[in-house]
């Protein structure tokens, strides 16, 4: 009998998976299919939720066929990230309109994602003071101990590193070690790295303008072909949103997730706050806030199904470049930077949330001003290096809690409702980014207004 509700449930996702292709056959747009995706993998993961329950063998075993299509798509993603970031960061050197003002474009771009950081920590401290969240009230079982003794172990190589050690961590003693993600600090290897080059090649545009020439023309063809890959597995986003989505909605634990209720809500309740704050830098740029939600909307759908900003990067670039008018050279930097810079989810609003729910636990008043300060201050600087994907959140956490001499083991209590809410929080990284990249290009006078005001149903994305 098993058996049978195994294929059954196997032959409902393949139905859903047919439905999207038929979709795409009739020409329907991208939009309306990465709608859809999400629309019936909330349906199809509620009724198998409801059919079998989070502890049926039944639901357990259909999962791996699920993963085969959601989780599969993600490592394709995950598969082109760290070839793409090299080559967008070391394309945006090469693009006229970015290299005569380089310093300023970076440090416009850094300035905003470090600086959105701090107000993301200032958001998040207000959400757990608000709300009145406290550590010692959240029960610890057996997963959260084991969470939290996995966090001690993770963060070894990490807490007895002083500051100094911690940034020499950052840089790329050996690249192509990094280009495998082997280190926590491997994305903000390979920008370095990018950058050097980069830089090497604005040198060789000073001295040798011919050979400048051959270098930036293999330069955009390497780019253009991973472009063409990029392409390919955009392709698959509906299919991968409906298996994701059905997959989290169905294994879900909502008792958990209604006994930490208050967190849950006091989190998003941070997250939406932040989500206004991109909007309100969007408007004060003096563009139209509405429009960067529609533009924007397919890569935050994904973000906040796939939980991995690293994966999200495609969409990332490709939302702002063809859509809100963002030249590819500032929209591959903020992309590729707002990876390993100033998730204000994940670096932001995370680490400064638990903070203050842990103070108290060990005899400190997070109402102290010294203590605030300190925290957001360390929030903004730790966010260098925090890794784009899963787990980012975890390494912020650890570097926070201890520069802030607070017991690290209690960031796992929340391990039940730690996939919910990192949806959340990756959109919100993904949005940080995307809002650096076109305030950039709209104050430097680079945006392509007509491009950004144009409305999506002319727009295409090739996918």
């Amino acid at each position: 009998m098993d058996t049978l509700f195994l294929l059954l449930n196997i032959a409902g996702l393949l139905l859903l998976v047919g439905l999207l292709y038929g979709m795409n056959r009739k020409k329907v747009s991208f939009s309306k299919r990465v709608f859809t995706g999400l629309g019936l993998g909330i349906a199809y993961g509620l009724i198998l939720h409801f059919a079998y329950g989070t502890d049926s063998t039944v639901l357990q075993e259909s999962m791996p066929w699920f993963n085969l299509i959601g989780v599969g798509y993600v490592k394709l993603l995950q598969m082109i990230v760290m070839p793409l970031v090299f080559i967008s960061i070391l394309a945006a050197f090469t693009k006229i309109t970015i290299g005569k003002n380089f310093g300023k474009m970076a440090g416009m771009i850094l300035g905003m994602l470090v600086g959105t950081t701090a107000i993301a920590a200032i958001i998040g401290i207000s959400a757990s003071l608000l709300f009145g969240l406290d550590a010692s009230e959240i029960v610890q079982g057996e997963a959260e101990a084991a969470r939290g003794a996995s966090i001690e172990e993770r963060s070894a190589s990490v807490v007895d590193k002083a500051l100094p050690d911690q940034l020499i961590d950052l840089l790329p003693a050996n690249p192509f070690l990094d280009f495998t993600g082997a280190r926590p600090t491997s994305t903000i290897g390979v920008v370095i790295f990018a950058a050097f080059l980069g830089f090497a090649y604005l040198a060789i545009l000073r001295r040798d303008e011919e050979n400048a020439v051959t270098v930036k023309k293999g330069i955009d063809a390497i780019y253009a072909l991973i472009m063409g890959i990029v392409r390919i597995v955009l392709r698959l986003t509906p299919y991968g949103i409906l298996a994701i989505i059905a997959r989290t909605v169905a294994t879900s634990d909502f008792a958990a997730i209604y006994s930490l209720g208050k967190f849950v809500l006091a989190s998003y309740a941070a997250l939406l706050v932040m989500f206004g704050i991109h909007l309100v830098i969007i408007t004060l740029s003096g563009l139209n806030p509405i429009t960067y939600v529609k533009k924007a909307g397919e890569a935050l759908i994904f973000a906040f199904t796939s939980r991995s900003s690293a994966g999200t990067l495609p969409l990332t670039i490709d939302a702002q470049t063809k859509r809100m008018g963002v030249p590819d050279g500032i929209a591959n930097f903020a992309g590729s930077f707002g990876l390993s810079i100033g998730q204000n989810g994940c670096a932001g609003i995370y680490p400064a949330m638990l903070a203050v729910m842990i103070a108290p636990s060990v005899g400190q008043n997070p109402l102290e001003p010294t203590f605030l300060l300190t925290l957001v201050a360390i929030v903004a600087i730790s966010s260098f290096g925090v890794a784009g994907v899963g787990g980012g959140a975890t390494f912020a956490a650890i570097l926070v809690l201890s520069a802030m001499n607070l017991p690290i083991v209690l960031a796992g209590l929340l391990i039940s409702v730690e996939p919910l809410i990192d949806m959340g929080r990756t959109a919100v990284n993904v949005s940080g980014a995307m809002t650096a990249g076109v305030t950039t290009a709209r104050v430097s006078g680079e945006l392509d207004t007509d491009i950004y005001n144009e409305p999506l149903a002319k727009q295409t994305a090739e996918a």
